[in-house]
């Protein structure tokens, strides 16, 4: 058993340590810290992959007018490439596993990626690619192109938004964020359980950042 002043001792060292620390990390912020632009033309032009663990895809639907139902997905990955002076040239590809759906309940989440919905086990991937890139501001892109989702591909637009570019010393990469959204229409793709009951239509919104390779 420690003498009770051994273990202040130790408690105080450690005490230091954390401060230091601490102060150690206050004075290396402004170092390391990003300095974003949300200018397109600073971007670096090239390929890019999705960092994803700084990236998310949620789906909303709204639930008999009680409430909005949250889902998300955990595994997915995507890559885009392009150049500033030719934003309208970009591309992007994307595919979703669709048996990592997340949604706090398991039970149901088995439910919905069986047959009556997703039917996860016969199409567990979703995916998109670009075929059109049209820029509507400085910072915003409709992002056309192909989703193929329980085995139906259709045509979906993307709203997407620049969020900013730059260096990034802790990744050591170019790294580049973007805000997405679009909504489509579930029965569209073959989801068509209790439709009309449950609305068809969907929301999807994505959060993600991209490393320059």
């Amino acid at each position: 058993m420690l003498n009770p002043r051994l273990k202040l001792h130790r408690f105080m060292g450690v005490a230091a340590m954390l401060a230091a620390l601490s102060g150690c990390t206050s004075l290396l912020a402004p170092l390391v810290k990003p300095d974003v632009s949300a200018e397109i033309s600073a971007v670096e032009a090239g390929d890019y992959v999705m960092d994803t663990a700084h990236a998310s895809i949620l789906f909303k639907i709204d639930h008999l007018g009680y409430s909005t139902y949250i889902g998300r997905f955990e595994a997915f990955e995507a890559k885009l490439s392009g150049d500033p002076a030719n934003p309208g040239g970009a591309s992007v590809e994307a595919a979703i596993d669709m048996t990592s759906l997340d949604i706090a309940n398991d039970a149901f989440a088995t439910e919905l990626m069986g047959p009556d919905w997703f039917d996860a086990a016969a199409f567990p991937t979703a995916s998109f690619v670009s075929t059109k890139v049209e820029m509507i501001g400085q910072a915003q892109a409709a992002i056309t192109g192909n989703l193929t989702l329980h085995g139906v591909t259709r045509p979906v637009t993307l709203d997407a938004t620049f969020n900013g570019g730059a260096y990034d010393r802790l990744r050591g990469a170019d790294v580049v964020g973007f805000s997405a959204t679009t909504t489509l229409n579930r029965s569209a793709f073959g989801v068509d359980k209790f439709s009309g009951l449950v609305t068809d239509e969907v929301t999807l919104e994505i959060e993600a950042e991209f490393l320059k390779q």
